[in-house]
């Protein structure tokens, strides 16, 4: 779903990655997912916490490529 960054790091829009059907399935709870790998600095965006709609313009950076 998303692209390297100029700084090599993965980053996708939260409305694309709120949208995919596999992540979904995935993730029922995709905001709270993103918030606890937020908090164990897995990825990184700004802001608490991100709505659809009103975020969708977020990049989600993945902070290590090992996930």
């Amino acid at each position: 779903l998303g692209s390297a960054g100029p700084d090599g790091k993965t980053t996708v829009k939260f409305g694309v990655l709120f949208a995919d059907d596999r992540c979904a399935n995935i993730f029922e709870a995709l905001v709270g997912t993103l918030r606890a790998a937020k908090k164990r600095k897995v990825i990184h965006f700004e802001g608490e916490m991100l709505l659809q709609g009103a975020h969708d313009h977020v990049d989600v950076v993945l902070l290590n490529g090992d996930y």
